[in-house]
């Protein structure tokens, strides 16, 4: 089902009813290493997972997290930089919304903590997120292999300033 698109979005704390939405997404094809998982902790009373809805109530469109939860394991932190990861509901994926979204969620992040350099990670394979990223002024900076669920994943690092 094909949600309507929010006119305005808003970041806010992330609540139960959030995860519990959250944690049905399902995605298509390859994009399905994103769908939600228990050890994801968005069911935790973490702080660092905020929702992305329309204001006055509208639609959950997705969710993001910065810090240590958005960083692939085994990638060092840099001074000066946010490491910051998104999700987005499958519903509204593919409907040339990504830029919308992922601006609110940068803007949101370089306001409330003064941090302009910004840090993701892209599955290397995943050209649909990496041209959006390279839209947003991100930047490849470099490749990271990690270990995760018993496989070798290759992520690009893109940096935007």
């Amino acid at each position: 089902m094909t949600e309507v698109w929010p006119a305005q979005l808003l970041v806010r704390p992330l609540t139960t009813e959030d995860a519990g939405q959250i944690a049905e997404w399902r995605y298509d094809g390859p994009w399905r290493i994103y769908d939600s998982r228990p050890e994801d902790g968005l069911m935790s009373d973490n702080a660092a997972y905020l929702a992305v809805a329309g204001v006055d109530g509208g639609p959950l469109v997705g969710f993001c997290c910065s810090g240590a939860e958005a960083t692939v394991p085994g990638l060092k932190p840099e001074d000066g930089v946010l490491d910051v990861g998104v999700g987005m509901n499958p519903a509204m994926v593919g409907q040339g919304n990504g830029a919308h979204f992922a601006s609110a969620v940068l803007d949101h992040y370089r306001s409330t903590t003064g941090i302009h350099r910004l840090r993701a990670v892209v599955q290397s394979w995943n050209e649909r997120s990496l041209r959006l990223t390279r839209s947003l002024g991100f930047v490849e900076v470099g490749k990271h292999m990690c270990e995760q669920s018993g496989a070798t994943v290759e992520y690009t690092v893109v940096i935007a300033e």
